[in-house]
């Protein structure tokens, strides 16, 4: 960080031509970060898992079970055994087909599990959405980081070519007062 942004309002107008009352919440953290020389990434995972509560974390589970492969095929195989049962080997069925308590119970799950997956996808959306905000708060920080690069490194060129400069005239009032002796 160059001298002229040492405080917020100075680093506000440098970097973003603002000033810091005009900054949204991201910008100005952004500046806090940046003159404090702290990093701004941060795990969203952790951040997001640990404020879940237990029916949040229970609603990911059976989402996350819900569509698996794993329950695809054990729900086949419990749709197989019942109709099998009830149509084929049970000289009494207790759903004769056409499997209405089958029907009721399958309306239930449905009924259940759908709102439980559309929780466990709201979640997603919202950890979406805050590491969209991580990414474009490190995504920021490294593009003023980059400039400030930039800006060092054109001052430390014109610091050289000054340098430069006054060494070439060093040597060319060096040749000057030599020619004037030599022509005495």
């Amino acid at each position: 960080m160059t001298n002229h942004t040492t405080n917020p309002d100075q680093a506000a107008r440098h970097w973003f031509s603002k000033g810091l009352d005009d900054l949204g919440h991201a910008e100005r953290h952004l500046i806090d970060h940046l003159l404090q020389r702290t990093l701004i990434a941060k795990n969203v995972n952790e951040a997001f898992v640990e404020d879940m509560s237990f029916g949040e974390r229970l609603a990911d589970k059976v989402s996350r079970f819900g569509g698996s492969w794993t329950f695809i095929l054990t729900f086949i195989g419990i749709l197989v055994v019942w109709t099998g049962l009830n149509a084929w080997l049970l000289h009494k069925p207790f759903d004769p087909y056409p499997f209405i308590f089958l029907n009721l119970l399958l309306s239930m799950l449905a009924a259940f599990q759908a709102p439980v997956i559309m929780m466990s996808q709201n979640r997603q959306a919202e950890k979406d959405r805050m590491d969209a905000t991580n990414d474009y708060k490190v995504n920021l920080k490294a593009e003023i980081e980059i400039m400030g690069l930039h800006e060092k490194l054109d001052q430390m060129r014109n610091d050289q070519l000054q340098l430069m400069l006054m060494k070439q005239q060093e040597q060319i009032d060096l040749l000057l007062k030599l020619v004037r002796e030599k022509g005495d």
